[in-house]
């Protein structure tokens, strides 16, 4: 199962999303040496390593932003302590604003 494939498993099993978007953004940083680690050095760009989330959830509803990423960062903690190197959060509770091409505002 492809790294996408597993963070969108656990974010609709978690927050049973009424819309999500899972983004691999990963292309975007080709060239950009990762610090403090040399096997990102010469990073091409291939590979599922960045990822930005948009996710619309009633269970946001009520919650801080911070509170939003800790719950989604604590969710997909084994992908971020493996091969994803950064992960873009919007969370969004129904009837806020957002950026998801799919949602209805």
């Amino acid at each position: 199962m492809s790294t996408k494939a597993r963070i969108e498993s656990k974010l609709v099993e978690a927050f049973r999303p009424s819309g999500l978007e899972i983004l691999d953004e990963s292309h975007l940083h080709a060239g950009h040496h990762h610090g403090g680690s040399d096997h990102h050095a010469g990073f091409d760009g291939s590979g599922e390593t960045h990822f930005r989330v948009r996710i619309v959830a009633e269970g946001f509803a009520g919650m801080s932003r911070i509170a939003r990423h800790r719950a989604i960062n604590g969710l997909l903690s084994e992908e971020l302590s493996g091969g994803v190197h950064a992960l873009a959060i919007e969370a969004a509770a129904p009837g806020e604003p957002t950026r998801l091409k799919t949602s209805a505002q």
